[in-house]
Order: C-alpha cells, then structure tokens, then sequence
C-alpha cells in the first residue's frame, strides 16, 4: 500500500514547507515502491498536537511521514557549515 500523502494532488493541499519536504523525499525516491512498513510508538499528546499545528498537518500518519521525510534528507545548511569550516576569503578581516 502507498501512502496516501505521497500523492501530487494531496501535497497540494499541504502548508508550502510540508509540501516541499515531500516533494523533495519524492525526488530522492524515498516515497517511491509499492511496500510500505507499519510503525507504530506512542507519544505525548501535546508534542503531537504541537507538532501538527506547526506543520499545517491534520492526520497522524501524514505528521509521521513528513517527520521521517524531513529525518531521512541531508540538511543542506550542515554540509556547508562543515565543508567551510574555518575557511574564510582571503579579504575577510574580523572586526573585534
């Protein structure tokens, strides 16, 4: 079974920033193939309904998805920050 939210028609109807992450997991092929696998945890209510009203999701299946969608892709912003580290341009003067 496919999950429902990794649809084109439903990422539509998602907040921009959920429907970017989604797009982005398609992209990488992580929502992609026929079998899905059922998880299952208990978490407090109020990290779930916090989560939610954050993310603009209505359902908890769509709130796990875009979280392990979000878990799953490398952080851009990381990979910079560690490949630059303690790189500065030959013209940068710190100013202290």
């Amino acid at each position: 079974m496919v999950a429902k939210i990794a649809t084109p028609d439903r990422e539509k109807r998602l907040p921009p920033r959920a429907a970017v992450v989604l797009e982005e997991a398609r992209r990488a092929g992580l929502l992609d193939g026929e079998r899905s696998e059922h998880v299952s945890f208990r978490a407090p209510k109020a990290l779930i309904e916090a989560a939610m009203r954050e993310s603009g999701v209505c359902k908890p299946t769509e709130l796990g998805l875009l979280a392990l969608a979000m878990l799953a892709q490398p952080d851009p912003t990381a990979s910079f920050l560690t490949k630059t580290r303690g790189k500065l341009g030959a013209d940068h003067q710190l100013d202290y």
